[in-house]
């Protein structure tokens, strides 16, 4: 009898090393019959992922599916191209640069959905903990939620978003109100994700019985001007489609001056980006999440704001 629930999805670009250290990683789980497949997206990196493609070919008990796009589809096409590949009922979802730190994890996920279960609003997203692996601290970055000093203990709690890092969605939730929006190259995409799933009467949950290692740095990655502003361009129209209209104008206000900040002043990029965000209006259909939708937002103290 079939017993797989999971498939992994990777996308990964230019980390061969690290996208090595993850395959054997994953190899070494516990539980791995409940693996339907691991899917690793090579985005069209540069570098050669030959070593990588050697382990694959010799470690034929782990079902890897290893696929190479012919562009860089970014993160967001990159995630729904693996999503179609993928055949399991929950996917878990990990960067590149990370790796599992309990080798009980497959088996974890399983548990926090089936211990999530609720008559008003089921499970769909599940966010894990994330700690740098260069010095075993708590990623604040990779925290499912802005109130970080007060939750940071905290074993499990329902949250607004998810971040990207470390996480596994049902795909029933994608077969329900879809995948990620093909506009968003870079930034955000988990946060129109967790809107639609919301808006579907899903809630989304924060469970410490997954940890994963990330090997970003604690002083965080260069973000450059061109993915900065996508992101403050993405986020308000996040905002736009999906919350009251005054949180779009805060969000596209205080996001501006993040990014002027973050970029030493960049007037030019800034320009560009206020152009962008005048144009969503006119370019995105609102479909607002309900009263119920704004009630759980409350219930889970979602800054709305920025």
């Amino acid at each position: 009898m079939n017993t797989a629930k999971l498939s992994i999805v990777i996308i990964t670009y230019n980390r061969p090393g690290d996208m090595l250290e993850l395959a054997k990683n994953i190899a070494g789980l516990d539980n791995l019959e409940l693996l339907a497949e691991v899917i690793i997206v090579n985005n069209r990196s540069s570098e050669s992922y030959a070593d990588v493609e050697n382990f694959i070919a010799n470690s034929p008990t782990v079902p890897f599916c290893y696929f190479k796009t012919e562009n860089n589809l970014g993160v967001s096409k990159g995630r729904n191209y693996a999503i179609q590949k993928s055949t399991a009922p929950i996917l878990l979802f990990l960067d590149d640069d990370a790796v599992f730190n309990n080798k009980d994890a497959l088996l974890q996920t399983i548990n926090i959905f089936n211990d999530s279960v609720d008559v008003n609003r089921k499970a769909g997203i599940a966010a894990f903990k994330v700690y740098y692996e260069s010095t075993l601290s708590l990623q604040q970055t990779a925290f499912p939620h802005k109130q970080f000093g007060k939750r940071k203990k905290l074993h499990h709690f329902e949250t607004y978003y998810y971040a990207g890092c470390a996480h596994a969605i049902k795909r029933e939730v994608f077969d329900n109100v879809g995948m990620y929006p093909d506009s968003f190259f870079y930034g955000m995409e988990e946060y129109d994700l967790s809107y639609r799933c919301i808006r579907a009467g899903y809630k989304i949950i924060y469970d410490d019985r997954v940890v994963a290692l990330h090997k970003e740095s604690p002083e965080g990655r260069l973000t450059n001007k061109e993915k900065l502003r996508g992101m403050w361009v993405n986020k308000a129209t996040v905002a736009w489609k999906y919350l009251p209209v005054k949180y779009f104008y805060t969000t596209a206000l205080l996001w501006s001056f993040q990014y002027l900040i973050k970029t030493s002043f960049h007037f030019k990029g800034w320009v560009k980006g206020w152009v962008q965000v005048f144009k969503i209006p006119a370019s995105e259909i609102r479909k607002p999440i309900g009263k119920n939708d704004l009630c759980y937002l409350a219930k889970v103290k979602a800054r709305l704001w920025y």
